[in-house]
């Protein structure tokens, strides 16, 4: 199996650039598009990378704004929109460079918002997606935040607590950890737009969000609850989903030690709709 691996720039509407990362088959049977969460980037999914490949899937994934090797301020952006468009902007040059292959979108924790609100601003664009550990509603402890006035303070630091939630595997903590392309801090405004805003504008279309959707969580999230994905499931207008929580499972799914079944999982759902 020969892989093609490309690294670009790809220039979003308000011309800041975005990193973006291409694993290509020359007789892929689809494209995924990954998504990432919050603080960090494109570069740890090499694993899933590789899998998707195996499975013989091309894969293109990028670098969300302000975040690792895109442009954009850290950890902040103005408004959700903006994070919607850039991943829309890639599903748009995947679709343009492989026509007439279907493609898909993997999005994790915030990139599960993104993925998932992308699929309801942009309907009909995707065959189907995979939303892991999605932060597809408010969470409970960020509840007493919404309607808060952040914009005298939108650069305010926020420290990120994550590390030692994100996984059950202390070396994938580890490396979490001493990753110089995740963030240490990112701003209110990041928070407040995405987290609370943005979860907001999602929950209340959750009846517009039609695409075939395979929803996965570990069931002992401390990032994001499980009832995350539950709630989502329950409301969505999509005829084809499908809802997995693993049990005793840490945020990062795809980084857990079972990441194989999960993969499995995530490789079986496709294949039927391929």
């Amino acid at each position: 199996m020969k892989v093609n691996v490309q690294e670009v720039r790809l220039t979003a509407g308000d011309d800041v650039d975005l990193f973006v990362s291409k694993h290509v088959l020359a007789d892929a049977r689809a494209v995924i598009v990954i998504v990432h969460g919050l603080c960090e980037h494109s570069g740890r999914y090499q694993y899933v990378t590789a899998e998707f490949n195996n499975f013989g899937y091309s894969v293109y994934r990028f670098d969300n704004r302000g975040h690792g090797r895109s442009g954009g301020d850290r950890g902040y952006i103005n408004d959700f929109n903006e994070l919607i468009d850039d991943a829309q902007k890639v599903v748009d040059r995947v679709r343009l460079e492989n026509p007439g292959l279907p493609v898909f979108m993997l999005g994790h924790s915030l990139g599960g918002f993104i993925a998932a609100a992308c699929a309801v601003k942009y309907p009909g664009r995707l065959s189907g997606q995979v939303l892991s550990g999605a932060a597809v509603m408010i969470q409970p402890v960020l509840a007493a935040l919404e309607g808060v006035d952040f914009s005298e303070t939108p650069r305010a630091p926020i420290v990120n607590t994550l590390t030692d939630m994100v996984c059950r595997d202390p070396e994938v903590v580890r490396a979490y950890r001493e990753d110089p392309l995740n963030l240490k801090e990112f701003t209110t405004r990041l928070m407040s737009e995405s987290l609370l805003r943005g979860a907001r504008w999602l929950m209340n279309r959750q009846v517009d969000y039609a695409c075939p959707c395979l929803i996965l969580h570990g069931g002992a999230d401390q990032i994001v609850t499980p009832d995350a994905s539950l709630y989502f499931y329950e409301h969505i207008a999509s005829k084809d989903k499908e809802l997995k929580i693993y049990d005793g499972l840490y945020h990062e799914i795809l980084n857990e030690p079972e990441k194989g079944m999960v993969m499995k999982d995530i490789h079986l759902w496709l294949a039927e709709r391929i």
